[in-house]
């Protein structure tokens, strides 16, 4: 077992593993900071059974290692943007190399290489359907984008962000 080192603490990685070895109290913090982002530490402490400090040091670990980040989800329509869809592509480039020029448009909010039917998935936000008609020809004006097919969202039912924690 290896340690990953970030900026002076440790967390144990499994040699050769991408991921980090957590404990159950990690992941109790990690559960805790999914229902509640601004939850306190002294909070979390007495639910993990840590110190406030303790917990502190615990969550700043897990960032540094990227293992989480503490971010505000914000809600699309509330922002103007009334129209989200997924983009599927296909590409006759490199895969990598299309995704980073995709990954670069201000409106994708998503793009992962996928296997399957497409070869990349694309979400993009946008203010109406007119703006969603632009963010298309600019996807579509990729390099090595060969074809494209909009799912436009019509309602969401769900969306969790509690993967990782039971």
């Amino acid at each position: 077992m290896a340690e990953s080192v970030a900026e002076g603490r440790r967390l144990a990685v499994r040699d050769g593993a991408q991921h980090a070895l957590l404990d159950d109290v990690a992941m109790g913090i990690i559960e805790q900071l999914q229902e509640d982002g601004r939850r306190p530490y002294a909070t979390i402490g007495r639910a993990v059974g840590l110190s406030e400090a303790a917990v502190r040091q615990r969550v700043q670990r897990l960032l540094d290692a990227g293992v989480m980040q503490i971010v505000a989800v914000t809600d699309p329509l509330q922002l103007g943007f009334a129209r989200q869809a997924m983009v599927g592509l296909r590409t006759s480039a490199d895969l990598e190399e299309t995704a980073d020029l995709l990954a670069a448009i201000a409106a994708v909010d998503y793009v992962v290489i996928t296997a399957g039917s497409f070869d990349l998935l694309v979400e993009v936000v946008a203010q109406n359907d007119d703006h969603l008609l632009e963010i298309l020809k600019e996807i579509r004006a990729v390099p090595g984008v060969s074809t494209t097919e909009a799912f436009v969202y019509l309602q969401l039912r769900k969306q969790t962000y509690s993967w990782g924690t039971p």
